[in-house]
């Protein structure tokens, strides 16, 4: 797995141990992601579905896109499309993602890039691989998720970060049997290079086998974890989970999460995207590519995007 890695865990900064008195998180739920396909024709899937909005917020949408190896001209995107009232966070684990937006904004992200999208007030936007990766093919793993903003920053400005793998924060457990990098927010001190709106912590960990991680945790946030590959159980409780999988924790100071002693062979190690925010608890107005507070603010949206008020897709020099 591409996504930044390094030779000794032990040499770097370790998570401080929870206090004997720290309460683990309870398991409230684990759900299994449905498959499907999104944009042009990308695998994907939905690691949301099925889950109540109430126990996700202030988090939306997250896919797990591939993981795939594509074969020649096989690779694909999503074609132009809206974005408001939310942010999205693209995250790539293997391969290359281009993307653009009605603003000029854009960039390529790549193993262990994030690409940071603020819509606020709207924007359209695309993603494609280059064209030599569509030529060649290749490995494509990645993740998207939607975070949702409060009523107040519903209509902010536009605005991008690209944050580069070397930027993440590197952390591991005590024992150096987890990695942990850190993108947004904090843990046990220790902050991520990611500026959020909305509170909250996104860390993409690796678990090797047999190693327990018990995670401090925000009490005022809400704390889920999305299983990538690999074989482990989630709290005190060890509940079981494989690749696919979703764990919903209930109130606590911290998550516990165990990988298996013994692995797939193409997977040895336990990957999960661990993710924790600050819940807004305003209604949820969400419509397609729209993530508003009432019917009525979503029917601006739609009206708003058919008038062109959302932006107009950039001429491609040759074709104006």
């Amino acid at each position: 797995m591409p996504a930044l890695s390094v030779a000794d865990t032990l040499a770097l900064p370790r998570i401080a141990s929870p206090e004997l008195i720290a309460f683990d998180r309870p398991v409230k739920s684990v759900t299994t992601a449905p498959q499907g396909y999104e944009g042009e024709g990308f695998p994907v899937r939905r690691a949301f579905a099925g889950v109540d909005l109430a126990h996700l917020d202030p988090f939306i949408h997250l896919d797990q896109m591939g993981e795939v190896e594509y074969a020649p001209g096989e690779p694909k995107g999503t074609p132009w499309h809206p974005h408001r009232g939310f942010e999205t966070v693209t995250y790539m684990i293997d391969g290359i993602m281009e993307h653009q937006d009605s603003e000029g904004g854009g960039g390529v992200i790549t193993n262990g890039d994030t690409q940071w999208m603020t819509a606020g007030s709207g924007l359209l936007h695309i993603e494609t691989p280059p064209e030599h990766l569509v030529m060649s093919g290749g490995l494509f793993h990645g993740f998207q998720l939607w975070v949702n903003l409060p009523a107040d920053d519903k209509f902010l400005a536009p605005r991008y970060q690209d944050l580069r793998a070397d930027e993440v924060k590197l952390l591991t457990s005590p024992d150096g049997g987890a990695l942990l990098r850190l993108i947004a927010g904090d843990v046990g001190g220790h902050i991520g290079p990611g500026q959020t709106h909305t509170p909250i912590t996104m860390i993409h960990t690796t678990l090797n086998p047999g190693a327990e991680l018990r995670l401090p945790w925000r009490q005022d946030f809400n704390a889920l974890a999305y299983v990538l590959n690999g074989r482990g159980t989630f709290g005190a409780e060890r509940r079981p989970f494989q690749m696919g999988q979703l764990g919903v924790f209930g109130g606590g100071d911290v998550i516990t999460i165990s990988a298996n002693h013994q692995q797939e062979s193409r997977s040895p190690n336990v990957d999960l995207l661990i993710l924790g925010g600050l819940p807004i608890r305003e209604p949820v107005a969400w419509h397609g590519p729209f993530v508003m507070n009432t019917r009525a603010e979503l029917v601006q949206a739609f009206e708003d995007f058919n008038a062109g008020r959302l932006g107009r897709v950039p001429a491609i020099h040759g074709n104006e």
